[in-house]
């Protein structure tokens, strides 16, 4: 525990201007990044003495080693880049929300030449509209499958439609009236991206037009007594409206704004956001975070719309945002997300009529996320603190494995031998901290050897990490703003690869893999790692020079948390074994010509059909490919007649012989 008096700046040396802050541990990882309007008093408040600052404030001070800051010009900056150095970093002490799930978006790319309706989920894209986002994925398909009548945009893969448009023939949906069939030709790239626009419109509100429209048609059709006409329009409108009926209308004056609302108690706070568009609910959305810094509703609040329009930019950046608090630099934020939309965004807390009323719907959303979030946490908690409660008694460890790390080989017939590393913290998987290794000691099959090797491997990389990380204690201090190593490399303050050790090791496998494991901490001098090994045939726990392995029962939450970690390590091993295998089988000779990206293989192949045809090529011929000079070519020539000829493929279904070309031979 650091005395925050050991690194507080010299009196002046402070800047009186806005800025962005960053508290650092003494292994010069960043632990909290803060803004200020003035540098000087926020930075201050932190150096007060330790009764008088709230418990999680004192925490992070006295964790800290050194602070330093960059002066900006604005408050606008000061919040973006405060908002990059989270993400950037991932400061133990900030608060980040945690997303519930995994929300899909109706999405329509209207970046291709084909523009296409489908789900998507994960980063937005450039070029491609989003709607939602929505709570299930079925909800968006049940939409598209009623707008297809009106609108029938493509809905297909890339695959199905170069199949369906070099075969000539549209797929089902084209024959049932819900694509318009451009692989075809039925329509033309231009007709096709106006129906997709159209479709566009009608997902952002702008519903009225159509509707009028298709009615007008209908009165039309059914005076010139085109009842079958008549009759096919009567059914999209109803489509139509029953697609507009999943989306209930909320405020009655078309408004387009997000409503954030929050439930909080001491130690979390849960938000809960409903996008309205064009008056009408179109998605909703929540997240739950740890309340790990001293922040109040209206620091929650700034907080959430970091994370909601951090990334986003146009359309995706409402008009209105509506919150329960106003931050502390409301203007700042205001201008920040001006400058994300592109124009004036009003940031304000409603007071009454509609609005209102919806925002208290919000907030009992948010309050029922947070009774639901804490319910199922009580149960995980207990379950996990008893399963390591367990493991430590059985093991006769000092303390609960907090950190847990297991290790498992993975081969095929003694190729492709690889190993995996996965982690667990307080009993739950920490996946960004998973690490894959390849055998390079050796060839051949010896799991002893392997986990020799990878457990080496691994803790000689913590040991040079807290080496290099040890050299900060002899530093002088420098000017404020940093401290500067020696060789005059700067830090970046980003967690490290293997730079935490494990209070236990766990292998998979008995006592010869745990006796290499514990042979390979030895030679390395560490002693106060635990180390066991969980046998797959009998589930025993071995320890090291143990002759009779620890018998948990079978109802053990200890026991089931080592089965879970060590068949997480069996499952992530398998897949890196498997990708591997994959890898080298589809290599090809091509690969060995130095120089040669993936669009010229490309051109290549699609030039000559086949790899056996370009073998055959002449240089000269292999020369008339657009971007291919004559030493290329002859490279080419070189590594297509070194290569061993390939074992032939089988088609697994008939038994015959595949050709290079795509014939088959019996």
């Amino acid at each position: 525990m650091a005395d925050p008096s050991s690194y507080r700046p010299k009196p002046g040396q402070i800047p009186d201007s806005p800025g962005v802050y960053k508290f650092r541990d003494e292994h010069r990882r960043v632990i909290y990044v803060g803004k200020a309007k003035s540098l000087r008093q926020r930075l201050a408040n932190y150096f007060q003495p330790l009764t008088s600052l709230h418990p999680r404030t004192a925490t992070m001070v006295t964790t800290a080693a050194s602070v330093e800051w960059t002066v900006v010009s604005t408050e606008v900056e000061a919040l973006q880049l405060e908002y990059s150095w989270i993400k950037e970093f991932d400061p133990r002490f900030n608060v980040k929300y945690r997303d519930d799930k995994s929300y899909p978006y109706l999405a329509v790319t209207m970046n291709e030449e084909f523009p296409r309706v489908q789900v998507m989920r994960g980063h937005k894209k450039k070029g491609v509209r989003y709607f939602g986002p929505y709570t299930h994925a079925w909800a968006i398909r049940e939409t598209v499958d009623l707008m297809l009548r009106v609108f029938p945009v493509r809905t297909c893969s890339a695959g199905v439609f170069r199949n369906a448009a070099s075969a000539g023939r549209p797929c089902l949906l084209g024959y049932i009236g819900k694509c318009s069939a451009p692989c075809v030709g039925r329509v033309t790239p231009e007709e096709h991206r106006e129906l997709a626009e159209d479709f566009s419109d009608f997902m952002a509100g702008r519903t009225g037009t159509y509707i009028r429209r298709l009615e007008k048609q209908m009165m039309v059709a059914a005076e010139d007594m085109e009842y079958e006409k008549a009759a096919r329009l009567r059914d999209d409108i109803e489509a139509l409206r029953k697609a507009m009926e999943k989306s209930a209308v909320v405020l009655a004056d078309a408004t387009d704004a997000d409503l954030i609302a929050l439930a909080e108690d001491e130690l979390e706070a849960a938000v809960q956001i409903f996008h309205v568009r064009g008056g009408r609910v179109r998605g909703q959305r929540g997240w739950v975070t740890d309340k790990v810094e001293a922040v109040d509703t209206a620091g929650l609040v700034e907080h959430a719309l970091q994370q909601l329009y951090g990334e986003e930019s146009g359309e995706a950046v409402p008009k209105e945002v509506l919150v329960p608090a106003l931050p502390e630099d409301a203007e700042a934020v205001t201008a920040w997300l001006s400058g994300r939309r592109g124009s004036l965004v009003s940031l304000r807390i409603p007071q009454r009529g509609d609005k209102k009323d919806l925002m208290e719907t919000v907030a009992r959303n948010a309050q029922q996320a947070l009774v639901l979030h804490k319910t199922k946490r009580a149960s995980d908690l207990t379950t996990r603190s008893r399963a390591l409660e367990e493991i430590a008694e059985a093991l006769d460890l000092d303390s609960a494995p907090l950190r847990i790390e297991c290790f498992d080989i993975s081969h095929l017939q003694g190729e492709d031998v690889v190993a995996s590393m996965v982690v667990f913290e307080d009993g739950l998987p920490r996946k960004s901290e998973y690490r894959r290794f390849q055998i390079k000691g050796f060839e051949g099959q010896d799991d002893v050897r392997s986990m020799h090797e990878v457990i080496s491997r691994r803790f000689k990389r913590y040991l040079a990490e807290r080496d290099r990380t040890g050299e900060w204690d002899a530093l002088a201090e420098s000017e404020v703003g940093g401290e500067v190593p020696a060789d005059g490399a700067q830090d970046d303050g980003r967690p490290k690869r293997f730079a935490y050790p494990p209070q236990l090791v766990v292998v998979d496998g008995g006592q010869p893999q745990v006796a290499a494991a514990r042979r390979a901490l030895d030679e390395l001098g560490i002693d106060d790692v635990a180390v066991c090994g969980l046998a797959k045939r009998l589930e025993e726990v071995w320890l090291p020079g143990d002759d009779d392995p620890v018998v948990l029962p079978r109802s053990s939450e200890g026991l089931y948390l080592l089965q879970r970690v060590r068949d997480t390590a069996h499952d992530f091993a398998i897949r890196y074994q498997r990708s591997k295998r994959t890898k080298r089988l589809r290599t090809s000779p091509l690969d060995a010509v130095p120089g040669l990206g993936e669009s010229r293989k490309q051109a290549l192949i699609k030039h000559f059909g086949s790899v056996k045809r370009l073998k055959q090529a002449t240089i000269e011929q292999i020369c008339e490919v657009p971007g291919f000079g004559r030493k290329t070519a002859e490279a080419v020539a070189v590594a297509l007649a070194q290569a061993a000829p390939a074992a032939p493929a089988v088609n697994t279904a008939t038994g015959e012989i595949m050709e290079d070309d795509g014939g088959t031979t019996a």
